[in-house]
């Protein structure tokens, strides 16, 4: 007897081909196809009934094998069994989905019975009989509350047996719906802890970011004071210019602070960012003014300009300005002194791309994945380094404009955040305006 048994915001440079595209998005369904699996095999197994459940049919019926199956459209996976026939299925093993009856009780949502094979008109010749040996076999469908197909409850055996009559298949299907029943109830318990899970932890990171905030704005407003108090007093040999300097810098560090809170609320508030777009037909100087502002805050740095942007984009200019203001000051700040801060915007193949490039340590592709999430502060950042919030709002920004923000860091090429935005105005909004 033959069992066949078997097993962001995506990260990328912006730069793979169609063809890595593809396989990136196969592996992706794979994998949570994989996850899905385990997650309703767990569920069938913290049913307490299921094993009664399959014994009772193996001796109603006569039959030497039972299960629980979940069904896919792709997948055939084993999720408690009965064996008393030596079958030699256990739970998490998978059949080829082709060679098994269950995917013809999905396609038409019905029980197929069959006394025995070898009188059958339509199943003596069948496939799957020939190939695992089987002279009788139930299958009802397993269906949850919302319609959603789980998979079957099934019994089979090599031997022929008496299945049509009375009571039988009604038995298959009221246990069937008592199991599609506990998967729904199973499946709210789940749900539950995971938004108890994720409530804790959210509290736990809004205690965090509520530290950050206090911490961050208590450092520039104690210069602040202390300046004031310098200037007020007169102390002889008090550079005025200097300390009026300090004072600025520090003001626009909270204001800074306090403008991504702001931003950070109207996220949450409006379930996005919100913008005011419209046709810009200087963007490529705009984009020249915030360079040369964070140039001049670091003057010991290097930054590389290659901005190329001839044609008018349908943008939120102050936004863009914005994205690029926190892509690079993150670039300044993290990249490797000696290394030079590349930025680089031009209209390549109908989209406007910015991208913003620094060597250095690589970020670790755990900390990657995580890079656009808010509150997040990789292990490595310093007091004063920000709410983790910066790259959050870049990419919302990005979003609004119906673009996406990638990111890409390696020892070799070191990091890139390459911003990819549409230059067009969206038909919904057509008619405000032209370029």
């Amino acid at each position: 007897m033959t069992v066949l048994r078997g097993g962001k915001a995506i990260v990328s440079n912006g730069h793979s081909e169609t063809e890595t595209e593809t396989e990136t998005e196969t592996e992706a369904k794979a994998e949570a196809e994989q996850l899905a699996i385990a997650r309703d095999l767990v569920a069938v197994q913290r049913i307490g009934a299921v094993p009664t459940i399959l014994r009772i049919l193996c001796e109603t019926t006569g039959m030497g094998f039972a299960a629980v199956a979940r069904v896919s459209d792709q997948t055939w996976t084993a999720c408690a069994v009965e064996d008393h026939i030596g079958f030699g299925l256990l739970p998490g093993a998978q059949l080829e989905l082709a060679t098994t009856l269950c995917v013809e009780s999905r396609a038409a949502r019905a029980p197929i019975v069959i006394d025995n094979v070898a009188e059958s008109e339509r199943y003596r010749e069948h496939h799957t009989p020939r190939l695992y040996g089987l002279q009788s076999y139930v299958s009802v469908p397993i269906l949850l509350s919302n319609g959603d197909y789980f998979g079957n409850l099934y019994c089979i055996d090599p031997q022929p047996a008496q299945l049509d009559r009375p009571g039988v298949l009604a038995l298959f299907s009221a246990y069937a719906e008592l199991i599609g029943r506990q998967l729904d109830l199973e499946g709210e318990r789940l749900r539950a802890t995971e938004a108890l899970v994720q409530e804790r932890g959210q509290s736990a990171l809004l205690e965090q970011f509520v530290a950050v905030l206090g911490h961050d704005l208590r450092n520039p407003l104690g210069a602040i004071m202390a300046c004031v108090q310098l200037l007020a007093r007169r102390a002889p040999g008090v550079d005025s210019m200097d300390l009026s300097k300090r004072i600025l810098s520090s003001g626009e560090r909270m204001s800074r602070l306090i403008q991504d809170v702001l931003d950070f609320t109207r996220i949450r508030i409006g379930g996005g960012l919100p913008i005011q777009p419209g046709w810009e037909r200087q963007l490529e100087a705009a984009l020249h003014e915030v360079v040369a502002e964070l140039a001049v805050q670091h003057p010991d740095r290097a930054v590389e300009k290659r901005l190329q942007i001839r044609s008018s984009v349908w943008c939120d200019t102050a936004r863009l300005q914005q994205l690029l203001s926190n892509l690079l000051a993150n670039a300044l700040t993290h990249g490797a002194a000696g290394s030079p801060v590349v930025v680089q915007a031009a209209l390549t193949g109908g989209e406007l791309v910015i991208q913003v490039s620094n060597g250095g340590e690589p970020i670790p592709a755990d900390h990657l994945v995580h890079i656009f999430q808010p509150y997040y502060r990789p292990p490595s950042s310093r007091q004063g380094g920000g709410l983790g919030l910066g790259l959050h709002i870049c990419a919302q920004i990005v979003a609004a404009h119906g673009g996406q923000l990638d990111a890409t860091s390696d020892a070799v090429r070191g990091t890139d955040f390459t911003a990819r935005l549409p230059v067009t105005q969206p038909v919904a909004s057509a008619g405000a305006g032209s370029p």
